[in-house]
């Protein structure tokens, strides 16, 4: 028995190394693009034939049991997917390079890491807008526990909840905005959510273009779910101006709330005056994509009517569904014929939720940030900087800088010195007028003195003379008081006359 279980394995290591290794792959649910010919096997007899050494050992120890092990297609095809993918973790076969692999490694990777999606919720009030989002998630998405309020703009309000389905987990963001619409004067009642949007995207340009970059949770708007009342008469002034302001920020989806309001026959007319008015106002809204890898959009197209509802109700037939009771008879929110809500579901959450993620980080995102960037650097009006390089543009225009802080202290130094040479060249004339000055003083003083010492020598020669004068003056007046003198000795008196002094 032993000998039939070597003959087998014989014929089987004589099989084509392709053939293994396309089973072998494929057992495991990938897809093999890979041919080789003939010519490519004969040249590589070393290198293709498949490793069945452990096959080998495992088939020898069966023993009288290897009738078994070998049965349904030589024994290989009939093994179980458990011991295929312990073979395929313990080693890859010679005939694969393994970079078939890839896909797997990327949906551990985000299976390990999770999903993020951020869900806009805009509408007047009374539209059923919570309502849809807990029907949709099936949980209770406004509660006290997964809610907080956004201390940006008291406007707006942000409820996270972390949900997980067959082991994949998605942390969901809905963003509220409570009294949209409700006021008299409606003009500004968009301005609070298209600066939250642009908010999210700053924080994450922000936090890109730092010189030491940190992962940011992705709070970007991915889609905008904007309820329309159920009128029949088409979009209001406020509907256009807000799709308007933000359509070519964030994926809308136009959603008609409370559809059961009307007839199957007036919501075709409604969505269809609403297509109408999105066309003629040039407004984009988000198409799903029929598949992920053509641009062609699907039949499927906006607005969708749906009726939500978190309430368990039972038909006369006994069957058991989420709908609404009226006496007339029960709605059924899963049923396509009553609302298109699991037709959304299905295209939102099940389909095309990356797409929309992608489509926000690779069109929104990119032109909100060529935007900014091209409003940062400045360039002229219908300058295309699409193609410039931020650091390269930064860059020259710090050399730019530096070349004209340097041309300016050149130009300065100039001036500064035309400037000193211009004051030298006044105080040096002034020094020389200064001198011209003095000298002349001096002059004028050296005149004055000779003056005063003509003066004073005149005034000695008349001082001398008046000194001679009064001395021979005092001499003669000595005399003659010596004269009147001997004449006061000799007085006498005739009668009534006296003479001589008293």
């Amino acid at each position: 028995m032993s000998m039939s279980v070597t003959a087998r394995l014989e014929a089987l290591r004589k099989k084509s190394s392709i053939e293994h290794g396309r089973d072998y792959w494929v057992k495991r649910g990938e897809s093999v693009d890979i041919e080789f010919d003939a010519n490519f096997i004969e040249n590589h007899k070393g290198v293709g034939k498949p490793n069945l050494a452990k096959m080998n050992d495992k088939m020898l120890q069966c023993g009288d049991k290897s009738d078994e092990c070998c049965s349904s297609s030589q024994g290989i095809k009939s093994r179980s997917k458990e011991d295929l993918s312990d073979d395929l973790n313990s080693e890859i076969p010679d005939s694969l390079v393994g970079y078939s692999t890839l896909p797997s490694q990327v949906h551990r990777k985000a299976v390990r890491k999770g999903f993020e999606f951020v869900v806009l919720v805009v509408g007047e009030t009374g539209l059923g807008k919570s309502t849809f989002i807990n029907s949709l998630f099936m949980t209770d998405i406004y509660s006290d526990k997964g809610g907080n309020t956004s201390d940006q703009t008291k406007d707006i309000g942000t409820h996270s909840v972390v949900l997980r389905e067959g082991g994949v987990k998605l942390s969901l963001t809905i963003v509220d905005t409570p009294g949209y619409g409700d006021a008299l004067d409606n003009t500004e009642c968009s301005e609070p959510v298209v600066e939250y949007v642009e908010k999210q995207f700053d924080k994450f340009l922000e936090a890109e273009t730092r010189v030491k970059r940190v992962s940011l949770p992705d709070s970007r708007v991915h889609a905008c779910l904007y309820f329309i009342a159920p009128s029949g008469h088409g979009l209001k002034r406020i509907d256009v101006e807000f799709m308007k302001r933000i359509h070519d920020k964030v994926n809308i989806i136009p959603v008609i709330g409370k559809a059961d309001a009307c007839t199957k026959e007036e919501l075709d007319s409604f969505k269809q005056k609403i297509r109408n008015q999105l066309e003629e106002f040039e407004i984009s809204v988000y198409e799903f994509p029929r598949d992920e890898d053509e641009a062609e959009s699907s039949d499927i197209r906006a607005p969708f009517a749906i009726v939500g509802s978190n309430t368990v109700v039972e038909d006369s037939k006994g069957r058991r569904f989420r709908g609404r009771r009226y006496p007339w008879g029960c709605v059924n929110i899963e049923d396509q014929s009553h609302s298109d809500f699991s037709l959304l579901r299905k295209l939102l959450l099940c389909q095309h939720t990356q797409h929309m993620i992608d489509l926000t980080s690779s069109t929104h995102y990119e032109n909100y940030r060529c935007n900014k960037l091209t409003r940062l650097v400045g360039g002229e009006h219908g300058t295309d900087l699409s193609g410039k390089n931020l650091l390269t543009f930064l860059a020259n225009e710090s050399e730019d800088h530096k070349h004209g802080v340097e041309n300016m202290k050149n130009q300065m130094e100039c001036v500064f010195n035309k400037k000193v040479e211009e004051k030298q060249r006044n105080f040096a004339l002034l020094e020389i007028e200064q001198k011209e000055y003095i000298e002349g003083e001096r002059k004028a003083i050296n005149l004055e003195r000779s003056t005063l010492l003509s003066k004073r020598a005149e005034f000695e020669k008349e001082k001398t003379e008046w000194e001679q004068r009064s001395q021979s003056s005092f001499n003669r007046g000595s005399k003659s008081m010596e004269s009147l003198g001997r004449k006061n000795k000799f007085k006498f008196s005739l009668g009534s006359v006296n003479f001589g002094k008293q």
